[in-house]
């Protein structure tokens, strides 16, 4: 049931608004505030799906009331009623952020209309939430350990900013699962995810990889070509073992999170980039700036949020979620009946020692798999460890 507020100092005309509401539709739940300061209050308190707001009150003007919803419940529609005198100003409320004014004495069919498309417009923005809060199933971090919770609670708070991260852990843990999600959940969503494995390209090529060059810059550069943070452009950009780029790369990529700005190899022509930065690494980066392997100006740049991902040994509990996801992932790719384990099976693998984390386990389970009979037993798994 649609929910909406009267801020209005004159009685009258709030019963006339409620009147026309609430026989247009009885669906709708309507209430009253008789100025500004009361309506903030129960702003503060509810969620309303609409606000209409008059612009001359006292104790606090429209103006006023509609910049501190903005702030507080930015995705509430605020259509301002403004008199003859006001339209000035009902006007620079729209660049304010104001859904659309009307005029007193309020014309019935315009009323009712722009209420209609203030509360399908307030649905649409609220399913739209609910979608980004969605993370695709091919990104699903698994787990119940206090550990995979607080990452889980850390990245439900830092998504929604361009706050830029840096993950750190062992190969195999996930870092790469925790990138995407920071992506799909951010306002960033609709925009590119970039990924580069720093660690898999020659350092000597690196820099093009990046940042792009033209033609002629060296040898085999026949012709212009955008980098990774031209085409990440709007979205996010994912440096993957950030701990193996070389130094002169580290340099620009400082000046690409300082200046938002970067130029392509062989060229002195800056290009604006909006690009959120989020990078991960398996190295100690404080051991690495002490050996002058890694700049200390670039990780602070870097790691304005720190997220830590446990090894796979250090969140056993989660062992039986993660063969359970896999069994039913790897039978859906395979096009066969899903395997189960047996508990014992299951106690053996949370005992074993993950040297490579969730990405060992996964091919232990596709084995187990392939391998075993319909249900896979302690022998099988023992089978397995003795190898």
């Amino acid at each position: 049931m649609p929910k909406i507020l009267i801020i209005e100092d004159e009685a009258a005309i709030r019963r006339v608004l409620v009147k026309i509401l609430s026989e247009e539709n009885n669906t709708y739940q309507v209430e009253e505030a008789e100025d500004g300061l009361v309506g903030i209050e129960k702003i503060k308190k509810e969620d309303y799906d609409l606000v209409l707001c008059d612009i001359k009150m006292p104790k606090m003007d429209g103006v006023e009331v509609l910049e501190a919803v903005k702030k507080i419940k930015p995705e509430t529609p605020m259509v301002m009623i403004s008199g003859h005198g006001d339209l000035d100003t009902a006007v620079n409320t729209m660049r304010l952020g104001a859904f659309d004014y009307i005029s007193k004495p309020p014309d019935l069919n315009r009323l009712l209309n722009t209420v209609r498309i203030a509360l399908d417009r307030k649905e649409l923005v609220v399913e739209n939430k609910m979608l980004k809060k969605k993370v695709s199933k091919n990104y699903e971090m698994i787990g119940a350990s206090d550990g995979i919770a607080r990452i889980k609670d850390m990245i439900d708070k830092v998504a929604p900013t361009d706050a830029r991260v840096l993950i750190t852990g062992p190969n195999g843990t996930g870092k790469e699962l925790v990138a995407h999600w920071l992506h799909q959940k951010s306002e960033r969503s609709k925009g590119p995810m970039i990924e580069v494995n720093c660690a898999a390209i020659p350092s000597e090529l690196i820099e093009s990889e990046l940042f792009g060059h033209v033609k002629g810059a060296f040898t085999s550069a026949a012709k212009d070509r955008a980098g990774k943070f031209e085409a990440a452009n709007g979205g996010t950009i994912f440096l993957d073992e950030i701990g193996d780029m070389s130094l002169s790369a580290q340099a620009k990529v400082l000046r690409a999170l300082q200046e938002s700005r970067i130029q392509r190899v062989g060229s002195d022509k800056d290009i604006k980039v909006n690009v959120r930065v989020v990078a991960a690494t398996n190295k100690n980066l404080k051991k690495e700036i002490e050996e002058g392997n890694f700049r200390e100006d670039l990780y602070h740049r870097l790691a304005v949020i720190l997220i830590e991902v446990p090894a796979l040994n250090e969140r056993r509990e989660d062992i039986p979620l993660l063969i359970n996801y896999f069994a039913e992932k790897i039978s859906n790719e395979q096009g066969t009946a899903k395997k189960s384990f047996s508990a014992k099976a299951i106690k053996l693998l949370q005992n074993y020692d993950w040297t490579g984390n969730i990405r060992e386990l996964r091919n232990v389970v596709e084995r187990l798999i392939i391998l075993g009979e319909k249900e896979v037993s302690e022998n099988d798994v023992k089978a397995f460890a003795s190898k």
